[in-house]
């Protein structure tokens, strides 16, 4: 953690609704006039598409290989990550790429959809470091992301519905068969357990959607549970310091499930977002600017 170089992360799975909380923060940052460094979390993947893709083909046929996924340790440069968190937060600079998932975001580097953009500088004069991705508290051997950051947020769909959501966005936007993406499902178990799970155990905040239709076979679904469908469940890894009253008077219809948990209706996602962290943010930035 750093108060002069803050870092903000928000961790979760592949289809858990990680880029929606990143739309909320850009509203926040644009509000109250923070410069964030963004950083991408598939821009720490270690191999480009066509790499990737023939990396596992050769886990097909290594038995012993078989769970290698975007999850794990053998397909991400945990190393580098953690190097440009320690970087940030000492001197406020590091080093970044973009992953360039297709052709309109590859287009403007004339480059193929499926690869990295070379290396370079982070921006100067930032205020903050803004991660989002699958691995912002990720630990693996000597390697522990989860240190620096000073805010850390899980989003955490349950799991049917984690589901429900990658097979609805990998078969529209990508083409995948059903086959394909539950195949993908199963061979990142492995790694989910092990690299994706425990890391919400570090978060300081986890937002986790959970359904109020059935989702019990989420290989036949057909929608996505909308989030008026939906109940948030808030959790706080420290509640010292949270204003529960507050919230629950901010926000119609919500309750405290324990001590350190709010529950709000899914549709109240965005203001919850905005009531909880501007506050954080504010914190963060009258901090850093005492030092400067």
């Amino acid at each position: 953690m750093s108060e002069r170089h803050p870092i903000v992360a928000i961790t979760g799975s592949s289809g858990a609704g990680t880029s929606t909380v990143q739309r909320t923060f850009e509203q926040i940052f644009r509000r109250e006039e923070v410069t964030a460094a963004v950083i991408e979390g598939d821009s720490f993947h270690a191999f480009d598409r066509l790499a990737m893709r023939q990396k596992l083909k050769d886990s097909e046929a290594d038995g012993r290989l078989s769970h290698f996924s975007h999850f794990g340790a053998e397909a991400n440069l945990f190393g580098e990550l953690e190097q440009l968190f320690r970087e940030y937060a000492e001197t406020g600079t590091g080093r970044r790429r973009k992953y360039l998932h297709d052709a309109l975001e590859a287009e403007p580097y004339h480059q193929e959809p499926g690869t990295f953009t070379p290396w370079e500088d982070l921006p100067a004069d930032t205020d903050m470091l803004f991660y989002e991705g699958l691995h912002g508290a990720v630990q693996h051997g000597e390697i522990d992301v989860s240190r620096y950051p000073d805010l850390l947020i899980g989003v955490v769909p349950v799991v049917n519905l984690e589901w429900i959501q990658k097979l609805q966005r990998d078969k529209s936007t990508r083409g995948y068969s059903t086959e394909a993406v539950t195949d993908t499902i199963l061979r990142r178990m492995h790694d989910y357990v092990h690299y994706i799970v425990p890391q919400f155990s570090r978060t300081h905040v986890n937002f986790q959607r959970v359904p109020m239709v059935d989702t019990s076979n989420p290989f036949i679904a057909r929608t996505i549970p909308t989030a008026d469908e939906s109940m948030l469940v808030i959790r706080f890894a420290n509640p010292k310091g949270i204003d529960f009253a507050y919230l629950l008077n901010m926000i119609h219809d919500s309750f405290m499930s324990r001590a350190n948990t709010i529950v709000v209706p899914g549709g109240k996602m965005e203001l919850a977002m905005q009531l909880i962290f501007t506050p954080f943010i504010w914190r963060l930035m009258e901090r850093r600017r005492k030092l400067l």
